[in-house]
């Protein structure tokens, strides 16, 4: 495997828990326009891809392979959990 290979196979295992979190977080900003009106975009969306960034690796090293349903599940669990911690919770100060 070449380099450019092993960059694909990287950006491929983490472009879903990049998506989830910028979407989930723009998603979040139009729902709750009044609510969030205070928080900025990047601050809601960077946790957000981190925290799904790191189920991914958990599952990788736990599963010992990425994709299952097991995983994506607990993905949207993180992203949603982050997303109400930084936009309403404690961490939103």
């Amino acid at each position: 495997m070449g380099p450019l290979d092993a960059i694909g196979h990287l950006m491929n295992l983490f472009l879903p828990a990049v998506l989830l979190g910028a979407m989930s977080a723009a998603g979040a900003k139009l729902a709750w326009r009044k609510g969030l009106a205070t928080v900025s975009w990047r601050r809601l969306a960077l946790p957000a891809c981190a925290a799904s960034s790191a189920v991914v690796l958990a599952a990788l090293v736990l599963l010992g392979r990425d994709g299952s349903m097991a995983m994506y599940a607990a993905m949207v669990t993180a992203c949603a959990f982050t997303l109400w911690w930084r936009g309403f919770g404690p961490g939103r100060k």
